[in-house]
């Protein structure tokens, strides 16, 4: 095996993201605190070709160096918006026709991996403040919530990582969904 240079890599160009489809996703973060966490999900929307990321509330918006250090570029290439309240945003996407899924761990929540997407159906994934999570209010106006299993002593994931997980899964069904016809 041999690593590939980053010319063998076939990456779009900013130019050729912005021209090419997006899944049916938008990312909210609700009242995150932590720049880097920010840019994590950038970058992880720049990857999953997220159509969009909807910053609410505390989330600090780019440009900002500490956005900037683990965006590398994404800032650039998605489109977000910035909202005061995290409820106008929910509101503006289900005028859109989105299902509001927060992952968040709540009563009758339904596990990441028994969730089924559904065809020509746009999904907003809310992800909350690192240490409260998604707001009470924001949940009570949503579809249904999503929960990733864990298995250890700790409670939650890392803003990013979480983030990572749930777009990965959400990428991979609605691709599969596109292949169903």
């Amino acid at each position: 095996m041999r690593k590939l240079e980053n010319r063998e890599l076939g990456r779009k160009s900013i130019r050729e993201f912005k021209r090419t489809g997006k899944m049916p996703l938008v990312v909210v973060l609700d009242n995150v605190r932590s720049l880097n966490n920010i840019g994590s999900v950038f970058r992880t929307a720049d990857a999953f070709l997220v159509e969009s990321i909807l910053l609410c509330g505390i989330t600090a918006t780019p440009p900002h160096r500490d956005i900037q250090k683990t965006a590398l570029g994404a800032t650039e290439s998605v489109e977000w918006k910035y909202f005061q309240d995290t409820l106008d945003a929910i509101g503006m996407l289900r005028n859109r026709g989105f299902k509001i899924i927060p992952v968040e761990q709540v009563e009758q929540s339904v596990s990441l991996k028994e969730f089924q997407v559904e065809k020509n159906t746009g999904y907003a994934l809310i992800f909350g403040h690192e240490i409260r999570g998604v707001q009470q209010a924001v949940i009570d106006t949503c579809d249904t919530c999503i929960e990733l299993p864990q298995f250890g002593t700790k409670h939650s994931f890392n803003i990013a990582v979480s983030a990572g997980i749930v777009l990965w899964e959400f990428f991979n069904k609605l691709e599969e969904t596109k292949k169903r016809g």
